[in-house]
């Protein structure tokens, strides 16, 4: 019994490891060059591209061209794209029972946003 346990720890620990944290927060008013970028994020099962698109400092489309999930993870697709908009941030609430999917989608955009950011 205590193997069993001692295992499922162990399992449990690198299981946890591997799932994404997304990076992102809101988007700056100043700084954002215009144009389109794209991103991907993975972690294992899902995997996720995104494009953004940037125009006068404001992120205006988010595009999902990829997105490897199980169909719980699809209800993700239209949903955080319009919040991302909407909320002018790349780091918005999960959808629940879709987390691994959202936090992918939520990193991808994130890392594609990066790529407007203009140093000064």
């Amino acid at each position: 019994m205590w193997r069993s346990i001692a295992l499922g720890a162990i399992l449990g620990g690198s299981l946890a490891a591997c799932i994404t944290s997304p990076q992102g927060g809101p988007v700056p008013l100043e700084g954002l060059a215009d144009g389109a970028y794209q991103a991907k994020s993975v972690s294992f099962p899902n995997a996720a591209t995104v494009r953004v698109t940037v125009q006068d400092g404001r992120l205006t489309e988010v595009e999902l061209v990829t997105h490897n999930a199980s169909p719980i993870g699809h209800r993700v697709d239209e949903v955080l794209p319009a919040q991302m908009i909407e909320r002018q941030s790349t780091l918005v609430d999960a959808v629940s029972g879709a987390t691994s999917s959202s936090n992918v989608i939520m990193d991808a955009a994130g890392k594609a946003l990066d790529q407007a950011r203009q140093e000064p």
